[in-house]
């Protein structure tokens, strides 16, 4: 017994949250740009992003920035500042790098259905990181995250229910085969919550 760590010592520290939440926005960013170079939808609050970056042709980083200020009061009510304030900065920071991405990376090829399910795949792991360190990205996950412990309801189906009409919506959008690759993108990016992030699994 020696060996076994208690786990009020494991709790992560000022520089671990910082740098999980800056590592989890840079890949969840990626992904977009992915998805984005594709002309595809991906999910959640992020998919209706992407809906309205299509109509207005207003970047994205600006409307996903704008679209979750709606939902920081539920998280202050129900989750706490601790938890609003990071993801408050991740939210940010996706906005943000979103926009700075392509200042620095150019696709002189890429294969739209390829790229849309390997970057919902880089989602869904930069969810985990930021659902770790007690972060979101607001919109759905924050009421995933809510329903979870209380209620015993994984984010992931949550989220796969409310993401799939999400993206079924866009059908005027996008041409029917990146439809059906988006939503194919969207259920892999939820298997990976699902299977990543269950209620008691972790204690820090």
């Amino acid at each position: 017994m020696d060996n076994v760590v208690a786990t009020e010592n494991l709790k992560h520290t000022l520089l671990e949250d910082v740098l999980a939440l800056l590592i989890g926005s840079l890949m969840v960013s990626f992904g977009i740009i992915l998805l984005r170079q594709s002309g595809a939808l991906t999910s959640g609050t992020a998919g209706i992003a992407f809906l309205l970056h299509y109509i207005t042709h207003i970047s994205f980083g600006t409307i996903f920035f704008l679209i979750n200020l709606l939902f920081y009061y539920l998280a202050v009510r129900r989750m706490g500042w601790h938890f609003t304030i990071k993801t408050f900065c991740a939210v940010g920071l996706v906005s943000l790098l979103s926009d700075v991405h392509p200042l620095f990376i150019h696709f002189d090829r890429l294969q739209p259905f390829y790229a849309t399910l390997f970057g919902n795949i880089i989602i869904g792991l930069g969810f985990i990181v930021l659902f770790r360190h007690k972060a979101s990205l607001g919109g759905v996950n924050i009421l995933a995250l809510y329903l979870q412990d209380p209620y015993d309801i994984r984010a992931g189906k949550l989220q796969m229910a409310v993401d799939v009409v999400i993206v079924l919506a866009s059908l005027f959008v996008v041409s029917i085969p990146m439809l059906v690759v988006s939503v194919l993108g969207a259920v892999i990016l939820n298997l990976i919550i699902a299977m990543n992030h269950r209620p008691g699994r972790y204690t820090v």
